[in-house]
């Protein structure tokens, strides 16, 4: 969503809510389910009571659930630092890219969740406060508002959130359900490197990988990608993102490794040229010459200029000067 969001200001949040409930429509289905059957392994309540709190300024509070959730992970995480970063005075807020990629500066995993009332749920009784996006407005007057879910009752209903300048926020969780949905269910959590939300997918897993390399060493992105293959073992695009971190990191032995495992199990064109390339840089020209023969195999049309480059050059290398 190209969309700029406001914190509600103090005054005005409890109105803005109580309207939002009066003009929801239609019954708060997740809510409801939850409530009448809760799924198993889902405790009855939880909260993060230990969870640091940030009262926003106006229109901050982009930054100050930031710092939250940066500062439950034990990262650093200042609201008025974090402003700078992550806060568009143009716009007044600040734009979901911006609440990720600030998270990811500070050496945080963000990671986007399931869009759906369970699996935020499961995140806080797994220990890990959640950022929420809300529209605490109208469908035709729309206010943004980011908070961080830290508790939740369902025999009461309720939902506990860091939210604004109150520290203990209770909603009734059919209003948070609502509210949330209307901004799309948008949600995510930042951890330390090496831990992972509980339910979040494969896809979700591999882009925050991707992006966590973006902006750490390459090391840590490395240690990330290694996490994440403990889940996802033999995925094709971690095996490539710990590769390419290990050859940045200068740990080329490993890097072929990884690259020779991956072009073996999967066929992967890109993954035997990487190979290939790493073999010449280390000196194994015999053996780049065999990976560069493999991937012009497994190329296709889009790889196939990549293919026959690297085979040249692994010929080359390998034929005594003249």
């Amino acid at each position: 969503m190209s969309l700029s969001f406001l914190a509600a200001p103090s005054r005005w949040a409890a109105l803005l809510i109580a309207l939002s409930a009066l003009a929801l429509g239609g019954c708060a289905v997740q809510t409801q389910a939850l409530r009448a059957k809760p799924p198993a392994g889902l405790a009855a309540m939880a909260e993060l009571g230990d969870t640091p709190f940030f009262p926003q300024a106006d229109y901050h509070c982009g930054p100050a659930a930031l710092a939250t959730a940066l500062s439950a992970a034990g990262l650093r995480g200042e609201p008025s630092r974090l402003a700078e970063q992550v806060f568009l005075p143009a716009r007044t807020g600040t734009l979901q890219i911006e609440m990720i990629a600030g998270a990811r500066r500070q050496g945080a995993v963000a990671t986007r969740l399931p869009p759906t009332l369970e699996a935020v749920l499961r995140e806080v009784q797994a220990g890990h406060p959640v950022v929420v996006l809300q529209n605490l407005g109208l469908s035709w007057a729309p206010t943004w508002h980011y908070a961080v879910l830290i508790g939740y009752d369902l025999a009461a209903g309720e939902v506990v959130l860091r939210s604004g300048t109150t520290r203990r926020a209770v909603m009734a969780m059919r209003t948070f359900e609502h509210t949330w949905k209307r901004s799309g269910s948008w949600a995510f959590v930042a951890l330390a490197p090496g831990q992972w939300p509980v339910t979040a997918g494969r896809e979700a897993v591999v882009e925050a990988s991707l992006g966590f390399e973006r902006s750490a060493p390459a090391r840590e992105a490395a240690a990330v990608y290694r996490s994440a293959l403990a889940r996802w073992p033999g995925d094709l695009t971690l095996q490539m993102g710990l590769g390419n971190s290990l050859h940045a990191a200068g740990d080329k032995p490993a890097a072929a490794q990884v690259f020779r495992r991956a072009a073996q199990a999967h066929g992967s064109a890109p993954a035997w040229i990487n190979l290939a390339g790493t073999l010449l840089e280390l000196g194994l020209r015999e053996e780049a010459v065999q990976a560069a023969r493999e991937a012009v195999s497994a190329s296709d049309a889009a790889w196939r200029a990549q293919a026959d480059a690297v085979l040249a050059q692994a010929l080359a290398a390998r034929s005594p000067a003249r």
